[in-house]
């Protein structure tokens, strides 16, 4: 059995994520994206869906990315 790096349960059906070069295990999706999500640089949330990445920042939407001065950035729909 592995044990999950976010929680420390020892579970037999753990997985890995493969992430620029390193190896992850975890129990379950939450502590994955725990561990894995990146987080809004205006509003700090995690963000779980696609995001928005503009000169190398990453934001939950288009509003976050406007509301740090990022220009051009919208939703798509």
């Amino acid at each position: 059995m592995a044990t999950c790096e976010v929680c420390g349960n020892s579970y037999g059906m753990t997985f890995e994520v493969h992430a620029q070069g390193a190896v992850h295990v975890f129990d379950c999706f939450s502590c994955a994206i725990h561990r894995m999500a990146p987080i809004c640089e205006h509003c700090r949330v995690q963000i779980i869906g696609q995001g928005v990445e503009a000169d190398g920042h990453w934001y939950c939407g288009a509003h976050c990315a406007r509301a740090e001065g990022k220009a051009g950035i919208i939703d798509r729909v």
